[in-house]
């Protein structure tokens, strides 16, 4: 069963705490940092405009900076781009139609391959500031890249069952 438009707010509550217990407790490797967060942002109702959306990947990257990864910022400064650029990123994606329809994005009217898509281009926006701003010229180029092409694979797997979590197949509106 899917959510309906007042579980949507649970679920994103539930989904951002999951991503509190993957960042504390679920460290696969040194080349993989795993993130569900774009999705959460690229995601929520077309209704909620950029500002918005701003403001949610705002307070939801300092929840998880705070109570979960220890360096404040870190992902409230990935995240805020992904909130700033997702109304282009879905037009692209989904076409234009979306927000005259004022239709959630899914992948039973939208398709597998561009929720897939979608998902794969906000993953990399995201891992891109976040792997930058983390290593801070640190690292060797090799190893971001690395971690970059394992993050972005890993985490584009997990965002997809988080999307279909999230999607707006049944909401009422």
């Amino acid at each position: 069963m899917k959510p309906t438009r007042i579980s949507f707010f649970w679920m994103f509550v539930i989904l951002t705490f999951a991503q509190m217990l993957i960042t504390n407790y679920l460290h696969l490797s040194y080349y993989i940092t795993l993130s569900i967060l774009p999705t959460l942002i690229l995601f929520l109702p077309i209704r909620i405009g950029t500002v918005g959306a701003m403001i949610i990947a705002f307070l939801t990257g300092f929840a998880v900076d705070f109570f979960a990864e220890g360096l404040i910022g870190l992902n409230m400064l990935a995240l805020v781009p992904v909130a700033f650029v997702r109304r282009q990123l879905l037009t692209l994606v989904f076409g234009g139609e979306i927000f005259a329809r004022q239709e959630d994005p899914s992948a039973s009217k939208s398709g597998f391959g561009a929720v897939l898509l979608a998902i794969l281009l906000a993953q990399a926006l995201f891992l891109g500031i976040y792997i930058w701003a983390d290593g801070a010229g640190m690292r060797p180029m090799w190893f971001n890249l690395l971690r970059f092409a394992c993050s972005l694979g890993a985490g584009t797997a997990l965002s997809l069952f988080a999307a279909d979590l999230l999607s707006g197949d049944d909401r009422k509106n």
